[in-house]
């Protein structure tokens, strides 16, 4: 007998299904020009990008969304998950298995429906939620098919975003710019990371928001890359640094922002090298230069400074869903991905005084055909508070 699904209170996707059909329509597009005749994605957030579901159930097994040439958008879930999938999903077609031992043969099952057990099938090899043995035992139960490494393709067309897309990213930002100012009001001698950290929770479930786990840190701690909030207090002279996204639906803009308590000649001479680095990338960006251009426009004023070894990673990447996703586009020396009007992207230009401290600033864009739209609306100069 057949199941019949009846609508779940405070489910649904944030956007509507033809926004997910187009995108679709884009990714097909996209399988094409790459000569793939089926594609299984696995990464979460282009999951979430393609069909509304953030695919969380994953961590049991992959939840692989097939796309094919001519078939429908097949999801391949977790029983248990299943109502998750369809509640929150766009996407009608849904296979379900129970076990993880039975994941296997269910997504064998719908690539051979598709006629794909020949053919060559994108896989996003160099995305989470995809292991080594995953990929074995599919390719151990369809020998004939060809896997080919997808990881980039989603990627490539959720890095210009649509109308829709770039509205949910100033509503992010929004978000974020409160975040920020409730740490700069926060900033007094005494105050802990933990407490500061509640007063940005606080407000941003006040603004109606909703905010990705973040870094927030005082002092000597400032050196811990993507460090979380302790009872560890602000003292006199201190520097801070928090980096944070509000998100909405899904999509997350970040922003990291840098603080001293009282002077720092220190900090604030490294804080004024990361402006102008970050400045010279804001310059560079605009539709049709490569992402190793705004790199190298970053580096160049860091190492004209005499202080290459302070800078110790890229100079930005794609944003969007899930702040961001392994394979997405990547501000690194040497890239030649090339930018185009509608790419977001966030630039988070932090430095570190080795065995002492790290502190920086960013902007998140929007790559316009001749420069960049800068989203926050908090400046990006160090705050002083006092």
């Amino acid at each position: 007998m057949a199941v019949t699904y009846t609508p779940i209170p405070l489910t649904g996707t944030p956007f509507p299904r033809e926004e997910y059909e187009g995108r679709q329509r884009r990714v097909l597009t996209a399988m094409e020009q790459a000569g793939l005749d089926g594609l299984a994605v696995t990464a979460y957030g282009h999951q979430q990008y393609l069909g509304g579901y953030d695919g969380y159930g994953g961590y049991f097994a992959p939840f692989p969304l097939v796309l094919a040439l001519g078939r429908p958008p097949t999801y391949v879930v977790r029983e248990y998950d299943e109502d998750a999938a369809r509640a929150e999903s766009c996407i009608t077609e849904v296979v379900s298995y129970t076990q993880q031992g039975d994941f296997v043969s269910a997504l064998a099952g719908v690539l051979r429906r598709f006629g794909l057990e020949r053919g060559r099938v994108g896989l996003e090899l160099g995305c989470w939620n995809l292991a080594p043995a995953d990929v074995t035992a599919l390719q151990t139960e369809l020998p004939d098919m060809k896997i080919v490494d997808a990881t980039r393709l989603v990627a490539s067309v959720a890095a210009v975003k649509t109308e829709r897309e770039l509205e949910t990213m100033r509503q992010s930002m929004a978000l974020t710019d409160v975040a920020v100012q409730t740490f700069q009001r926060s900033l007094r001698e005494g105050v802990t990371e933990l407490e500061a950290s509640h007063a940005v929770d606080s407000a941003i479930t006040t603004a109606g928001g909703s905010i990705r786990p973040y870094t927030l840190l005082f002092g000597a701690r400032t050196r811990l890359p993507h460090g979380r909030p302790a009872a560890h207090p602000l003292h006199r002279d201190d520097p801070a640094f928090t980096e944070l996204a509000g998100v909405q639906n899904g999509y997350a803009a970040g922003l990291c922002r840098s603080a001293v308590l009282g002077r720092h000649p220190g900090a604030e001479a490294l804080h004024r090298l990361a402006e102008e680095a970050l400045e010279a990338g804001l310059a560079a960006i605009k539709a049709g230069v490569t992402a190793g251009e705004v790199d190298t426009a970053v580096r160049k004023v860091i190492e004209r400074a005499g202080r290459p070894e302070v800078f110790r990673h890229r100079a930005g990447y794609q944003t969007g869903i899930n702040w961001s996703e392994r394979g997405n586009l990547s501000l690194e020396p040497n890239s030649r991905d090339v930018l185009e009007a509608g790419m977001t992207l966030h630039l988070p230009i932090i430095l570190f005084q080795a065995g002492e401290y790290g502190l920086g600033c960013s902007e998140n864009v929007v790559v316009m055909e001749t420069g960049a739209e800068i989203l926050s609306k908090t400046a990006h100069t160090l705050y002083r508070a006092s």
